[in-house]
């Protein structure tokens, strides 16, 4: 027993079984494939109910039969799907398909996401039946106490936030919290469990002094429950943080805090390797690794308040690469709000949400505390001066930055460092020296991106836009690749005319996007362009309509449109530029009459680069102005399966001479250009 208690206690055992368990998991998540035990064709299923979510008239479940499935079945009637319940056995009739991937560069990678969770297709249904109600003691005890929270209105989704560990009806806040940088308070994790525990704990101390059996009921608690909501996997983590710190204690064994944090991670990743790629555990660890290993320094500080923001100051601090690499942006106001906030949330929220399922009668009383956080919240987020936008840092930066937050918190003469570091990374764009020209997969609409070089200006040309979809195209595509950019503010926003899948989210990215000028197209603005018209004012964002050139330096923006007509799509604006030796053509909606106006106004040189007109329609393209113009690359933006059957076969067969790229096949499309050399690269699906 001593030699394996002196095993145990080796100084570098537990620096030596991570290396080994980070090596394990490289290898296994870069050179061992796994694939689905469902083959592709097969189109009828038996399954099992895991997760329910209901969005307008789309049914969203996990379901599992051989493996887990992401389920989607679109109905007509509620009726149809309002006897299915967690556990119940459906038979499904319907069509995998293999997820696609981000189709806008440095945007989230659905597909990596599902296969990391070890789901390799979404299941398309087209018709569900109920085979058997649920057997499952776990899907029982999980609907009970849903129905239990179901008690308390008006605090139900945070109460299925805190207890159920499902954050699906926290819709309306949840961005708010994660631009504030406090998201993480909402999942549950090491302090929720730390709570449980604790209660626990001192309860059973009360009567009982043995300790072991102490400890193991309340893992056999922490374990059952953990059971019921599914293993999150910052649950999984805290578990078995809990467990080792607990053996380390009942032995008396002289491990260091920080070596049993290593021998968490090991634990961890052999449990499942890909645990290494998802954000909560990764923020979750960082974070609880960080807290240990610098609790001297924490500990030293007797002052409660200064205490309370060094705290906030190490989380910030180790959590800050994580956030740009993740989402491109820092808020510095999260320093000050955790000072408030987590208190807020772990010694009031949270202790009233246990209470409030015990008694559903504090409802209200519950409800009247989140409410205060919410206003403070809500109110914070809007004030936009300590939002820093950072281009996306590649992996080995990540590691530079690790390296110098462990420095600057051991000794602060490093933090001069670490802010020059800091301020090369926030002006990155400025030592660009590529011209940037992107064309965004923005479904059935145009996005285009200029961003000239040494960050001189940038400009967008429409903003794609779905008609009666809840999908957000600036807030999931257009204002992530920006930022992923490093810009913070857009110089023009161009229009190139007032249909809704042109400028639908117009409104939206002004909104939500520094953005200085707007440029309107030629003819009567229409009911959208009015509606963003009455923002820009609001905003007192000047704007500009039927122009005829726009000056950037060296460069120079044509607008080639010679007449008004009485449609949109003809008063388009058709746009000419040239960068660094090579010429652009962006032709919007502009119809065959409008081509063959240009034609006849200006005498065209040969095109590099033409974004095709109207997503390939046979109302635009003609066989004369394609020859005429001769592009080396044309790009086509169109929605995949689209239901106007862009592009046409004719359209296609004119510019047949040309290097075509479409936005359904490859995603968005970028040109780079440097000293007259162009390369181009593509985000497929």
């Amino acid at each position: 027993m001593r030699e394996l208690k002196h095993i145990l206690e080796f100084k570098y055992l537990y620096r030596i079984i991570v290396v080994c368990c980070l090596s394990y998991a490289f290898i296994i998540n870069n050179y061992v494939e796994f694939n689905s035990k469902y083959k592709l064709n097969e189109n009828k299923f038996i399954l099992i109910v895991d997760k329910i979510k209901i969005t307008d008239n789309k049914l969203s479940m996990d379901v599992i039969g051989k493996e887990k499935l992401k389920l989607v079945y679109y109905f007509k009637d509620i009726k149809e799907i309002s006897n299915i319940e967690l556990g119940d056995q459906i038979k499904v009739v319907g069509k995998l398909e293999e997820p696609i991937n981000n189709t806008v560069f440095n945007c989230f990678n659905y597909k990596e996401y599902l296969y990391n969770n070890h789901i390799f297709y979404i299941l398309k249904a087209k018709k569900i039946e109920k085979v058997r109600n649920n057997i499952s003691l776990i899907y029982d005890v999980r609907k009970k106490i849903d129905n239990r929270l179901g008690n308390a209105k008006k605090s139900y989704a945070y109460l299925k936030t805190f207890i159920l560990g499902d954050k699906s009806n926290m819709d309306d806040i949840k961005d708010t919290y994660y631009s504030l940088g406090i998201s993480h308070l909402f999942s549950i994790s090491g302090m929720h469990i730390s709570l449980l525990s604790g209660i626990l704990l001192f309860l059973l101390n009360r009567i009982s002094y043995n300790k072991f059996y102490n400890y193991l009921v309340v893992v056999i608690f922490l374990i059952i429950y953990a059971i019921i909501i599914d293993f999150p996997v910052s649950v999984l983590r805290t578990i078995v943080m809990f467990i080792l710190f607990s053996l380390r204690d009942l032995f008396n064994l002289k491990i260091k805090a920080i070596d049993v944090m290593f021998l968490v991670l090991s634990v961890c990743l052999l449990i499942d390797s890909f645990f290494i790629y998802n954000i909560v555990f990764i923020y979750s660890y960082v974070i609880s690794f960080s807290l240990i290993d610098f609790s001297k320094n924490i500990k030293s500080i007797n002052n409660i308040l200064y205490r309370g923001l060094y705290l906030s100051y190490i989380c910030f601090l180790v959590s800050f690469p994580i956030c740009i690499y993740n989402y491109s942006e820092i808020n510095l106001i999260t320093i000050l709000i955790n000072v408030v906030v987590i208190p807020f949330v772990s010694m009031i929220i949270f202790p009233m949400t246990l209470v409030t399922f015990i008694f559903p009668c504090l409802d209200s009383l519950l409800y009247f505390f989140i409410s205060i956080l919410e206003f403070i919240s809500i109110l914070v987020n809007k004030i936009t001066i300590g939002k820093i936008i950072f281009a996306k840092p590649n992996i080995i930066v990540v590691f530079i930055y690790y390296i110098l937050i462990y420095l600057v918190i051991k000794n602060r003469k490093f933090i001069v460092l670490f802010l020059i570091v800091i301020i090369i990374h926030k002006n990155i764009i400025y030592f660009n020296n590529y011209n940037i020209i992107s064309f965004l997969d923005v479904g059935q609409g145009d996005s285009s991106l200029i961003v000239y070089s040494n960050n001189r200006l940038n400009l967008l040309i429409d903003t794609g836009g779905i008609y009666n979809s809840n999908y957000n195209i600036v807030d999931n595509k257009i204002i992530p690749y920006m930022k992923s950019l490093g810009i913070s503010k857009l110089n023009y926003l161009i229009l190139s005319h007032g249909d809704y899948d042109h400028m639908g989210e117009a409104i939206n990215l002004v909104e939500n996007f520094r953005v200085e000028k707007v440029i309107f197209n030629c003819g009567e603005f229409n009911d959208l362009e009015h509606d963003l018209i009455k923002v820009l004012n609001k905003k007192k964002n000047p704007y500009y309509a039927c122009i005829k050139e726009l000056n950037i330096d060296n460069n120079k923006l044509y607008f080639l449109q010679t007449k008004e007509y009485d449609n949109e799509n003809d008063n388009s604006n058709v746009i000419y530029t040239e960068i660094d030796g090579y010429k652009f053509m962006f032709m919007g909606d502009a119809s065959i009459t409008t081509e063959k106006e240009i034609l006849k106004k200006y005498n065209l040189p040969d095109i590099d680069v033409l974004k095709v007109g109207h997503h390939g329609s046979k109302t635009s393209s003609s066989s004369e102005f394609i020859d005429k113009i001769n592009p080396k690359y044309s790009i086509i933006s169109v929605g995949k399966n689209n239901r106007y059957g862009h592009p046409n076969e004719e359209v296609l067969n004119n510019l047949d001479n040309s290097k075509i790229y479409r936005t359904d096949q490859d995603g968005s499309i970028m040109f780079k250009i440097k000293n007259n050399k162009l390369q181009i690269e593509t985000c497929s699906p």
